[in-house]
């Protein structure tokens, strides 16, 4: 009996010491063996990172259908934000594959411009499945090639602009091809007087396309300086695909200087009007070639120097436009026509300069001959 008693006491100490242990930890002096629960490793999650892009950054040169793609490190959560294209270029962002993002074009890449690529990235842009995001957003920048002269004017034929009409034998491969050359062939609209016909050479730069390139950038509220660039490109791909053809017929101008001086307006290749006028005299002669109208004026100020070094200032010249330099279309009172008499200028009597001048808008071809 006495030994369990004193087995009792032995069992109720260590209960009790374990229970200081418990209770009062190193305070109590006692340690006791025992395992620590293992925690969870905290790892850095490392962000979602765009590996490469195509076109790459600051490529020049890229072709109006050259795709756009961005290859990421990880897959993409379906409600990702998609990147955005400045200028803006109608089409789609779509997943090629779960790391891959294309841009699907519905219209080619505008040729000449700086096409500028936002990836958008922190809490609220790109985010993969693992919860990683893309840690600040990326620019990728890229300068889409110049359109081709051959391409611009098969769109400028088509879309009526030109004294000729282009028909292709091959149809675009795609809607972004559609800013690349086509086969087919150019053909004269009608009969045209040779000292138009002379001037046309297709793929190369010649003033009727500049004529016709200034008459699109006059429809379109553009400036009218006769060059191509983005924005011309843009308003022409636009107008192609929606059918927007030139509503105006097609004038040009031929001024004789062969004695009576006289200017006749073709249309649509007829002669539809003829008028006795005046060229510049011998010390301030027209200048012989062909040009395009670029300015236009129901009334003016005409300023300059004469001949003999005297300047002059003409109020209220009626029906002008301006050819070349200053030399201009327009009305004058004159006591006779058919003879050089102007500082340079083609004058015609002012009622019928009324009639040549809606006749000539910008663009318009100005042969002095």
């Amino acid at each position: 009996m006495h030994r369990r008693r004193a087995h009792a006491s032995r069992t109720f100490l260590w209960l009790a010491l374990a229970g200081a242990v418990v209770a009062g930890g190193a305070a109590s002096g006692l340690t006791l063996a025992r395992s620590t629960p293992t925690q969870p490793s905290t790892q850095v999650a490392v962000p979602l990172k765009v590996i490469t892009t195509t076109p790459v950054a600051n490529e020049t040169n890229v072709a109006p259908d050259s795709p756009i793609v961005i290859q990421l490190s990880a897959p993409l959560t379906p409600d990702s934000p998609m990147p955005t294209l400045a200028p803006g270029v109608p089409g789609r962002w779509a997943l090629m594959s779960a790391t891959q993002l294309e841009f699907v074009p519905a219209a080619p890449l505008t040729p000449g411009a700086q096409e500028v690529v936002t990836i958008p990235g922190g809490p609220g842009g790109l985010a993969s499945t693992h919860g990683r995001h893309l840690a600040q957003s990326q620019t990728i920048a890229f300068t889409v090639a110049p359109g081709s002269i051959l391409r611009l004017q098969q769109l400028l034929a088509e879309l009526g602009y030109l004294p000729l009409t282009f028909t292709p034998t091959t149809q675009p491969t795609s809607p972004a091809s559609e800013a690349q050359v086509q086969e087919g062939s150019f053909s004269w609209r009608w009969p045209e007087p040779p000292s138009l016909t002379a001037l046309w050479a297709p793929g190369t730069d010649n003033v009727i396309t500049r004529g016709a390139v200034m008459a699109f950038e006059d429809q379109h509220g553009l400036a009218t300086d006769g060059i191509a660039g983005p924005q011309v490109w843009a308003d022409l791909l636009q107008a192609a695909a929606t059918g927007q053809s030139d509503p105006k017929p097609y004038d040009y101008v031929v001024v004789s200087e062969s004695l009576p001086e006289s200017l006749t307006v073709y249309r649509d290749g007829a002669p539809v009007y003829t008028t006795l006028a005046n060229t510049g005299v011998p010390a301030a002669p027209t200048a012989l070639g062909t040009f395009p109208v670029y300015e236009r004026f129901t009334s003016t100020t005409m300023s300059g120097t004469n001949p003999d070094g005297s300047h002059y200032s003409d109020p209220g010249v009626p029906w002008v436009s301006y050819f070349n330099g200053g030399d201009a279309l327009h009305g004058f009172v004159r006591p006779g026509y058919g003879y050089p008499q102007s500082d340079g200028c083609v004058e015609m009597p002012i009622a019928n300069a009324a009639i040549v001048w809606p006749m000539t808008p910008i663009g318009t071809l100005v042969t002095v001959q």
